[in-house]
Parts: C-alpha cells; structure tokens; sequence
C-alpha cells in the first residue's frame, strides 16, 4: 500500500492537471499492450492500434525498444516521464533528450535491478541513442494516441468538472475523494493499493493528480521521494455491455421512467462523455444519441459543453440525484 501524507498546505497545493500527459499515457498504453488487464474498457484502441503499427513497419520497435523500458511492474524509468510533458509532446520529449547521464545511467540501472534492463539500455546516456528513443516515442504517439486525442481530452475534462463539483461541495479535500476504488481518503493520508508497502510524505510540497485513460487497476507514483510529487490515477471506465447482467446494461428501474436508451445515455454521462461515446454505450447512431442527450438536456438533467471539436456532456445536479435515487440493479 501507497500512503500520501498530507499537511493543510499539501491540500491547498494540491490540483489535477488540466490536459492529458502525453508521456504518462505513451507509457500507460504500453503496459496496456503488455496484458489482457482491462482490456475490455480499451478494445477498439488495442485493435485499431495493432493494425496501425503493424501497417506503418513499427511494430517490432514497439516489442524491441519501447516495451522493454516500461515493462509492467514495480519500476521504470522516471525520466520517461518528465515534469515538462504537461506542456505538450515537443516540451517532453525534449526534456527526456536533454536528461543528464548521470540520471539515465541511474534510472536504467534501477530498471535492471528490479525487472532487467537489455543489454543496450545501459547506452541511453548517450546522444545518438537517445535520439532514436525520442523519435520512436514521437512515432508512437502519433501512431497509437493522437487518432484518440479527442476523446482522452474530454474525459479528463469530465474528470477535472467532477473533481470541481466535489471541492464545491465539501472543499479542498473533496479533490481527493470518490478518486475510485484503489485510492481511499483516510484523512490526512490518501491510502493507494500499490505493489509496494510505501510512506509519502508531501511535507508542503502539494500533490499533482494527474487523471490517465490508460492507467488501469492501480496508481502510479515516482519510485524517488526528491522528484515533485505526482500521482497518475486511472479514470473510471464503464463495464462493457456484453460483461453485464441484462437488467444492469438496461438500467432498470430507471429505464421505465425514461426509457431503455435514455436510462443507458444518462448512466454513461455520469463520468462524462462525448456524443459519440453516448451513441456506443447506448448502440444508437451518433444522431439519435445527440436527439436523446438533447431531451435530456431540457428535462435539466444533463449539460452540454463544447471543448475544441468535442462536445461534452455532464451531469447536472439534478440528473446526479436521479442516479442516485435510481442505482441499477443486478439480479
């Protein structure tokens, strides 16, 4: 277990970052490639994403190169990671180019250690080397998340309107509740199930949340105490339609006041999403998602918000109160 020890100038420090970190997913991804974990939630990617890497040659660099710097487990690399990346892809991967060697030599030696390192790890201190990880990690994002940036950026913007409500609501440590289920507010400590028994304590340094749609089961955090603290969270992801009982997928009760398909888009709205995740929760065209999001809307129970390309749709309090009212059962 992970405990985060908390001041009251910890709390006050204490945000979620605004955009995707283009970084932390490249290497949460990866781990999704790694394993059949959570694979439901993240199907239609690992598919599409197989053909697309297969089809542009890189697959090989994926399995050869980037896999084994960040296998799934105890430890990789922070410096993959850079603190920079919350500025955008080109701002990280340069930070990860310019990363003393002295550092890099350290980090790959930790990997080694914990989980084995290849053999030509131990040259990424050097320049030519670490240009080629830059421009394969480049590649794959362009490859693996960029198709996806959209939908990634409206859920952390569901995340980030949720995490508003609860500080509205119950303050400043309403950020860290309800974070979901392996992360528990025990007041002042943030118990996290995580692979080792550890201690965090801030010590009024803050602590930077940083929601992932690829971040599956358990959190992540810096394996060193002297960087800036961090905790990667994973986003909740709704059970896919066929893992579900049939009274569960169709909302029952709720589903005989609104109707089957309106109880299903409600549901799916509750962590926040786009029209077009309406329409695949709900197995509806695109169109009459938006015209069941629309009824929705007037009957005050969801509210719409247009984000770059993306159209967003919340819950309002009152279609929160409705769910609550309304749990589904399961048999």
């Amino acid at each position: 277990m992970l405990r985060i020890h908390f001041t009251d100038a910890d709390l006050m420090r204490t945000r979620i970052a605004a955009a995707p970190d283009p970084l932390w997913e490249i290497c949460m991804s990866l781990h999704r490639l790694q394993t059949r974990q959570g694979r439901w939630a993240h199907a239609d990617w690992y598919r599409t994403t197989r053909t697309r890497l297969q089809a542009k040659g890189f697959g090989r660099t994926v399995r050869t190169f980037l896999l084994p710097l960040v296998p799934r487990a105890v430890y990789f690399p922070a410096f993959l990671t850079p603190a920079e990346a919350a500025e955008g892809l080109d701002a990280g991967l340069e930070a990860v180019r310019s990363t003393s060697g002295r550092r890099v030599r350290h980090e790959v030696g930790i990997l080694d250690r914990t989980s084995g390192a290849p053999a030509w790890a131990r040259r990424l201190h050097e320049p030519d080397l670490r240009e080629e990880l830059v421009r394969a990690l480049r590649t794959y994002h362009d490859l693996a998340l960029a198709p996806h940036g959209d939908r990634i950026q409206a859920r952390i913007d569901a995340e980030r309107a949720t995490r508003a409500r609860s500080v509205l609501s119950t303050g400043a440590e309403g950020i860290l509740q309800n974070l979901g289920p392996a992360l528990r507010w025990r007041p002042p400590v943030l118990c996290a199930d995580y692979p080792e028994n550890r201690d965090l304590h801030l010590g009024g340094r803050g602590l930077l949340l940083i929601p992932s749609h690829f971040c599956w089961g358990t959190p992540v955090a810096f394996h060193s105490a002297t960087l800036d603290p961090v905790l990667l969270y994973p986003l909740h992801h709704e059970p896919h339609r066929s893992e579900l009982p049939e009274d569960l997928d169709s909302g029952a009760p709720l589903a005989a006041l609104l109707g089957r398909t309106r109880a299903c888009v409600l549901r799916a709205v509750a962590v926040g999403a786009t029209t077009g995740e309406l329409a695949r929760a709900a197995g509806v065209s695109a169109s009459s998602a938006s015209q069941h999001a629309a009824a929705l809307r007037r009957a005050g129970l969801l509210t719409t918000h247009r984000h770059a390309t993306s159209v967003l749709h919340t819950l309002t309090p009152l279609g929160a109160t409705l769910l609550r009212a309304n749990p589904p059962t399961s048999g």
